[in-house]
């Protein structure tokens, strides 16, 4: 029996329970699967030799390669004495294919988990300060005998018995076993970990720092290039996370053929499945409730207990068609605009589904799902005629938008009033279709001017509403000679 080629034929829907032969007559029973990654890693607990496990089968092509990483990084951490699920047994499956058996730590939580179930993750809730102080602890006890991990999210840390356990032994590396590692080499690790987190964190990186130097002070830490390598580090998460959003992954199902390209949260399709299948049915059955105009058209639905928005992209005429066919269409582009923007801990309604109509490479129609955002829009919040300001809460809130957009040098493109929504203590953006992320400064201060004007123009230039945003918003175009 080939079981690795078995094994890669059941995809992303492996049964269960199942029966895994291993050598000498040895057998696997799998209760359940915690991770799949198909035809690369499967993940799993159930039973072996009458004790309780966790196993990990390595079944791509490279499954030598990465069984052996995963091997050295388990024994690596363990001849150092760090706290790491017990080594139980590894070896090769019949016909190709490697396993690796450690001791389940039954009733073990990730750090992940405890991180999501905080009502507040930023750094001012003293639960979220102590979870990431507590994997500074671990860190400085990895540097100080010579190792790092190179895939620093909280879901590899598992608190079980107090006791803080290290796993996924694939990304451990060693640098000087036994001997703390440099400077250069911890404040880059450093900088992988806090890239882990949204950008509010970067302020509090020295701060933080003092758990971590009193376990490990044997090098002085560069401030410069721990942020240096957060920088580094959270641009290639960005590109790796926009990546996925449109290929079918684990937090992503992407289906495409002839007529079609769907990208949907893996966690939501099930539930958009019907929806997906006839987007233009909730257009048909009342009016547009939020947008009827020609180029999209905007309308709220209620599915289950959520209320969603569809927004769809309509094409006008031919000669619209002959402009945008050959490109992503405004639903492709505000789809990857909402997770850039919610990467980056930027208020926007959560993308949900993104799909277009095709004919081969050519786009048509397209559709965009988001959660529904109940707020009000600054429009509403301030009169017509601008002659009062939004409340202190609500002027602290929208330059903090701007300053984020600012940070990350974004623009929106059109920057309405109506684009702007007030809910839950914070503005959130609307209608991503022009948002850009600039990769030159004087692109993004042409955009910056563009946007600030926009958003002055929606009430009387001499108004208080108007001379109040002249005076808060920085004005980039005093230094470039661009007209705000």
């Amino acid at each position: 029996m080939n079981v690795t080629r078995q094994l890669v034929a059941y995809g992303r829907k492996p049964p269960t329970p199942l029966t895994v032969p291993l050598e000498a007559g040895s057998e696997l029973q799998i209760t359940q699967w915690l991770r799949i990654l198909p035809g690369k890693r499967l993940v799993g607990c159930g039973e072996w030799q009458g004790q309780l496990v966790l196993v990990k089968l390595f079944i791509a092509s490279a499954a030598r390669r990465h069984w052996q990483r995963e091997l050295n990084g388990v024994k690596a951490l363990r001849e150092q004495q760090l706290q790491t699920p017990e080594l139980l047994a590894s070896g090769a499956l019949p016909g190709g294919g490697f396993y690796l058996i450690t001791r389940y730590l039954e009733g073990a939580r990730s750090l992940q988990q405890n991180w999501q179930a905080l009502p507040d993750t930023s750094p001012a809730n003293p639960d979220a300060r102590a979870i990431v102080q507590r994997v500074l602890r671990a860190l400085a006890q990895l540097h100080r005998h010579g190792l790092t991990q190179s895939d620093l999210h909280l879901g590899n840390f598992l608190c079980w018995q107090d006791d803080l356990y290290i796993i996924d032994g694939d990304a451990i590396q060693q640098h000087s076993p036994g001997e703390p590692i440099t400077a250069a080499e911890a404040a880059h690790n450093l900088g992988l970990f806090f890239a882990q987190l949204v950008p509010a964190w970067d302020e509090q990186v020295e701060l933080m720092l003092i758990d971590y130097l009193s376990l490990n002070s044997e090098r002085a830490l560069n401030p410069e290039q721990i942020q240096q390598s957060i920088d580094s580090g959270r641009a290639w998460r960005l590109r790796d996370y926009l990546g996925k959003a449109v290929r079918d992954c684990t937090l992503f199902s992407v289906r495409q053929n002839w007529w079609r390209f769907l990208s949907v949260q893996r966690k939501d399709s099930k539930a958009l499945t019907t929806l997906l299948a006839a987007p233009d049915e909730p257009f048909t059955r009342q009016p547009p409730a939020l947008k009827d105009g020609g180029s999209s058209t905007v309308t709220r639905v209620s599915l289950a207990d959520r209320e969603l928005v569809i927004k769809r992209y309509n094409i006008k005429s031919l000669a619209h068609w002959l402009r945008r066919f050959w490109r992503p269409s405004r639903a492709w582009h505000s789809w990857l605009a909402g997770h850039h923007l919610r990467f980056l801990d930027i208020a926007t309604p959560e993308p949900l589904a993104m799909l277009e109509s095709r004919f081969g490479p050519f786009r048509r129609r397209a559709w965009l799902v988001t959660a529904f955002c109940p707020g009000q829009d600054l429009c509403e919040l301030v009169p017509a005629d601008g002659s009062c300001l939004p409340s202190l809460e609500q002027q602290s809130a929208l330059l903090a938008l701007f300053t984020q957009l600012q940070r990350h040098q974004i623009s929106h493109g059109d920057c309405k009033g109506t684009n702007i929504l007030w809910a839950e203590g914070c503005f959130w953006l609307i209608d991503l279709d022009a948002m850009q992320a600039h990769q030159r400064p004087a692109s993004w201060q042409q955009a910056w001017a563009r946007d600030r004007a926009r958003l002055i123009r929606n009430w009387p230039a001499d108004s208080q509403m108007a001379c109040w945003l002249e005076q808060a918003l920085p004005n980039l175009s005093a230094d470039t000679g661009i007209r705000g």
